[in-house]
């Protein structure tokens, strides 16, 4: 027995120590942290349970079976945050660089599966190399499997992707399933294949950082939802995050008491949209003087910047708050800003969190460019998103809401439950000039009819009163009465039921 516990207490102390001290030294003069003590940082105190400390490869090719090390580069297990169950995986670099071998795929399999069945979210941080080139195919099953997996808990409980290091090949796809992506900046890098490969095959010549750095995927790809300056801050943002999400689709996300008057109206709302209809303004100013304590949880700040997505709470109850940004683009609809809300929305609805929209939008992006690109079928993701969703919808119409951008906002003919609009909003086929030009065409030259013109289609349609008139807007609202509606809005719909037709699901304009 005494020999039995010996050998106990060493193997559990190698894998603890995993690739050895000298690697930890490096792991560490990279200016990262290891996989356990990244782990100590996002779960709570004392609450992490750990799997598989032992379990370790099966190869024996290449001399394979001469090097095993306890827990074969993965540590698996669950935890808590803020006293909530979550399960976890996370790839340690200082063994085999942290590259997938079948026994690591099983025992990252093992924590999606009590994940699914237990309905907590699973948090996966990956700092690895990619497949275990020894071991060939088996690897690549594993990844396979891994993926499946992902696939099979999508919509039924929350998964996130941590990139703290390098996530090549194979890991990429795993990241890219699940529902948020975050990395860490300058140390942490995804891409399908590498550096060397890209100048082999293309013969350019590109560094980690320009291939899949967080700047590029966090500003340019859109692969990353944030990134954050270290992996301690990182870490605390991903708790952050858990605080605003329901465990899986059959719980409600955690409720917060509120500090504010449940009645509280901000009156410097009335004076945001400025006299010009050209003239910008931060609709954030808005989000934060909606929501509970101005506490915004934004995701994919530095991407498709001309719209607004994340997190918040109203009245303590979390929502989802999707807004056009005036301060970007004039806050039009292009195929970047309808990919991300669209991609939002789904997972609000996945997870029965109601949603905000904040419209101010000029329209759909016009060129070749976005033609090109396939803005008819990105716009189409979001219209369907919203149409679909079954969650409480309430929209506000700020200021514009021009042609098919106003049916795609959440507009009460795709089942907005609540459309309101400030006095300021403008709710039109397109803006005032360019419907004169098109509609009284013979008298373009004469500017004092066209001005004349112009002033005739503002008056009649510059302003919320045709819609509200068809029953389109439900209400016309003060700004500073906003944060009030939408929170009585919010308890009459608390029960609300809806269900799209019986199918096996629907097509989404991929």
């Amino acid at each position: 027995m005494k020999k039995t516990i010996e050998e106990l207490q060493s193997k559990r102390a190698q894998a603890e120590e995993g690739g050895g001290i000298k690697r930890v030294e490096a792991q560490h003069a990279k200016g990262k942290l290891t996989a356990r003590e990244r782990l100590e940082i996002l779960l709570d105190e004392d609450s992490m349970e750990e799997y598989d400390v032992f379990v370790e490869h099966k190869c024996t090719d290449f001399g394979m079976e001469k090097t095993k090390i306890p827990g074969d580069g993965v540590v698996t297990g669950h935890g808590t945050i803020n006293g909530r169950l979550v399960y976890f995986f996370s790839k340690d670099f200082t063994v085999f660089g942290g590259s997938l071998s079948r026994s690591h795929a099983n025992k990252i399999l093992k924590v999606q599966q009590m994940a699914l069945r237990n309905g907590a979210p699973i948090i996966g941080l990956f700092d690895a190399g990619g497949a275990r080139i020894q071991e060939g195919v088996d690897a690549l099953g594993g990844y396979a499997d891994i993926f499946l997996q992902n696939v099979l808990a999508s919509g039924v409980i929350p998964q996130i992707s941590v990139i703290m290091g390098p996530c090549a090949g194979g890991d990429v796809y795993s990241p890219a399933i699940t529902d948020f992506i975050f990395m860490v900046k300058d140390t942490s890098y995804m891409f399908v294949t590498g550096p060397d490969v890209v100048k082999t095959v293309t013969n350019e010549i590109v560094s980690a950082e320009e291939l899949g750095g967080a700047g590029v995927h966090t500003q340019k790809s859109g692969v990353a939802d944030c990134a954050f300056e270290n992996d301690f801050e990182t870490l605390f943002q991903v708790r952050r995050l858990v605080d605003f999400l329901p465990s899986s689709n059959n719980e409600k996300a955690p409720v917060r008491p509120n500090v504010l008057v449940k009645n509280e109206h901000d009156y410097s709302l009335d004076s945001l949209i400025p006299k010009s209809p050209n003239q910008p303004y931060d609709i954030k100013e808005l989000v934060e003087k909606t929501v509970d304590d101005g506490d915004f949880f934004e995701i994919g700040p530095d991407f498709a910047k001309n719209i607004v997505v994340g997190f918040g709470r109203i009245e303590g109850h979390v929502v989802g708050i999707v807004a056009n940004q005036p301060m970007f683009l004039a806050g039009v609809l292009d195929s970047d800003s309808s990919r991300k809300a669209a991609r939002f929305i789904r997972f609000c609805d996945c997870f029965n969190i109601p949603i905000i929209t904040m419209v101010d939008v000029p329209g759909f992006m016009p060129g070749t460019k976005q033609e090109y690109g396939g803005l008819i079928k990105h716009g189409a993701k979001l219209l369907y998103a919203y149409a679909e969703a079954t969650v409480p919808k309430i929209t506000i119409i700020t200021r514009k809401a021009y042609g098919g951008a106003y049916d795609v906002m959440a507009s009460k003919h795709i089942r907005g439950d609540l459309n309101y609009a400030w006095p300021s909003a403008e709710i039109a086929v397109m803006g005032a000039k360019g419907a004169v030009e098109i509609i009284f065409r013979a008298d373009i030259g004469d500017e004092e009819k066209i001005e004349a013109r112009t002033s005739e289609y503002q008056a009649r349609f510059a302003n919320p009163f045709v819609a509200a008139s068809l029953g389109y807007i439900d209400d016309i609202i003060m700004p500073h009465e906003t944060r009030f509606r939408i929170a009585k809005g919010l308890r009459t719909l608390r029960n609300k039921k809806l269900s799209n037709p019986w199918k096996k699901h629907g097509n989404i304009p991929l």
